[in-house]
């Protein structure tokens, strides 16, 4: 079992930046998880509506960006921390919403997101 602990949500004004991370661990130390192995997203859900996909970032470091934020955020990977990330820039009260990481945990490589955490809110105010 993976489990995913996101951070760095927060209150901000319109036009400022945030940095999310995404800690991932296993809960069989047998069987670490690697971020830097497999396929990993950021998610976002507003109030109302569904979750759309922001970033993902997979197993050979191919990066793709959803329409919505594309131009204004950055997702990586920090293999030594264990750690996904999503650097957001120029955030408007529209990127209000919670924000979820995905794990996959796929032998080939494929983007199935088995894993998700619990979020961790930005709230922007203009």
């Amino acid at each position: 079992q993976v489990q995913l602990v996101e951070s760095g949500g927060g209150s901000v004004q319109s036009g400022d930046s945030l940095r999310l991370s995404c800690t991932a661990s296993s809960s069989d130390v047998s069987n670490p998880y690697d971020v830097s192995k497999y396929c990993m997203a950021w998610y976002r859900r507003a109030p109302g509506k569904d979750h759309k996909e922001v970033a993902r970032i997979t197993r050979d470091g191919v990066t793709s960006y959803g329409y919505s934020m594309r131009g204004r955020v950055t997702i990586s990977r920090d293999g030594a921390e264990n750690t996904l990330y999503l650097e957001m820039n120029r955030l408007t009260p529209e990127d209000t919403a919670m924000y979820i990481c995905a794990a996959a945990r796929d032998i080939e490589g494929r983007c199935h997101f088995a894993y998700w955490g619990q979020g961790t809110q930005v709230t922007v105010s203009s």
